[in-house]
């Protein structure tokens, strides 16, 4: 049964005119925040696990009003992938301004970031770090103008793609679904000015490089203008394979 907002007009009103609290601006300016973006399949969450296994970045999850549901036949747990509340627990909340974003989705669910969690990454000594989707990105850069984020990119479209086929069996549909996803990603990426390019070519490597540049404020790794060719690369070849199929 697909989830239902009961408080869908409220959800809506809140967030028209949404703002940040002046207490909870002053806790986002104290911790340092990492958003990483990428297409399917490059590796982004596991160069996030690398990155907590330094003992020195908290992963933060995001609240949602959905229900728990199956994924690779067990339950989600409230803390693993999300902290699963109430829809007046998240109205309470954004009504106090303690979000640092909050979005409805297809009417059926509202998920946001509870700047408690960022928080919690501060009060432990670490680095907030977050894999997210593109469009909120405008969103975080808003609350946080210092956020670092990151577009992880694969080392070439021959093995990008045998990324993506190695995840196992899919239908045409599927593949085809994805490659416009990462279309659209490979798009805005082109267009903005606000990321920084890592290739996961190797993973020590490319975790190295994000924590140089977090911890030590260390030059950009690479040639970020050799990193926008390969974009442009996996753009024009993903275009040519979706068309193809």
């Amino acid at each position: 049964m697909a989830n239902r907002l009961q408080h869908l007009s409220e959800f809506q009103k809140v967030l028209k005119t949404y703002q940040i609290s002046d207490s909870s601006k002053a806790e986002l300016e104290k911790t340092k925040l990492v958003l990483l973006i990428a297409p399917t399949s490059v590796g982004r969450n596991t160069i996030i696990k690398e990155l907590e296994e330094t003992g020195k970045y908290q992963f933060v999850l995001s609240d949602t009003t959905r229900k728990p549901r199956i994924n690779d036949g067990a339950m989600e747990q409230n803390g693993k992938v999300y902290w699963f509340k109430s829809e007046m627990e998240i109205l309470n909340g954004l009504k106090c301004g303690k979000y640092l974003e909050a979005a409805i989705i297809h009417s059926q669910q509202v998920s946001g970031m509870l700047i408690d969690e960022i928080e919690k990454a501060y009060a432990h000594n670490k680095v907030a770090i977050k894999d997210m989707e593109i469009q909120g990105l405008e969103t975080y850069l808003k609350a946080k103008p210092d956020t670092v984020a990151i577009f992880v990119l694969p080392p070439s479209f021959k093995e990008w793609i045998r990324r993506i086929k190695q995840r196992g069996p899919m239908n045409d549909q599927e593949f085809k679904r994805r490659l416009n996803s990462a279309i659209a990603e490979f798009d805005y990426a082109l267009k903005s000015t606000d990321f920084i390019f890592i290739v996961n070519d190797d993973l020590k490597r490319a975790t190295e490089e994000i924590r140089g540049l977090v911890e030590k404020n260390q030059p950009l790794p690479k040639d970020q203008g050799k990193c926008r060719e390969l974009v442009e690369e996996l753009k024009r070849n993903s275009e040519k394979l979706q068309k193809s199929i």
